[in-house]
Parts: C-alpha cells; sequence; structure tokens
C-alpha cells in the first residue's frame, strides 16, 4: 500500500485530505508541524509527502528543501498546497526542489489527480 505523508496545520483540511486520500486506498500519516513532518519523511520513507507552507516549528518550504538536500535522488516527490499562490510563492517552492504546488481551496478532486500524476512520475 502506497503510503502518503500529510504535513497540514489546519485540523479540519487535514481531516478532509487524510480521508480522500484513505477512500482511493492510500495509508496516510500526518502532522500538524514541520519539525515532525521532515522526521518522518526522513524515517519514515513516505512514496510522496504533502505539504502546507504555513507549518509551526518549522515551515513547509524549508522542510520541502531539507528533505531534497538530505535524500538527494532518494527524495520523495514533494507537493506543496498552500494559500499562497503568487508566481513568485509557487516559483520559490520549486527552487527548493517541490515537485508539484496546489493553491488552496482546492477540490478533493483535483488533490487526488495531483497525487496519481506524482505517483506516475
Amino acid at each position: 500500500m502506497t503510503y502518503i505523508l500529510v504535513a497540514e496545520d489546519d485540523p479540519h483540511i487535514q481531516l478532509l485530505i487524510q480521508r480522500k486520500l484513505e477512500i482511493a486506498g492510500y495509508k496516510v500519516r500526518t502532522t500538524n508541524n514541520g519539525k515532525s513532518a521532515l522526521e518522518l519523511a526522513l524515517t519514515d520513507t513516505p512514496r510522496i509527502v504533502l505539504l502546507d507552507i504555513m507549518l509551526p516549528e518549522m515551515n513547509g518550504l524549508d522542510v520541502c528543501h531539507a528533505i531534497k538536500k538530505q535524500l538527494g535522488v532518494k527524495a520523495p516527490p514533494i507537493m506543496m498546497i498552500s494559500a499562497r499562490g503568487s508566481q513568485i510563492d509557487v516559483n520559490a517552492a520549486e527552487q527548493l526542489g517541490a515537485d508539484d504546488y496546489l493553491i488552496k481551496p482546492f477540490s478533493l478532486g483535483d488533490l487526488l489527480e495531483h497525487v496519481q500524476s506524482l505517483l506516475r512520475g
């Protein structure tokens, strides 16, 4: 079963994402802060990481950069999920290693399509 790590500090959004992915057949682990997201990504080898940018303790951009730097070619695809949708924000995420960027609010169907696209590589 494919394991997806979701780092989202809004408990309602986190639960919606978790349920949608579980219904689609994925195993999901969640966290609400950046520091634990980094620890889980480095130790639990998720297939994909979904990161909110505005996370406590360590922001999602820093988590993304740390994952890509520490795991190199073995790093999982990372999708940023954020209300910050300017081209500057998207470009910054890409420069730090993000593979995809989904702007809030998004439909759960769109989220699932992005996840499936990342899994196909």
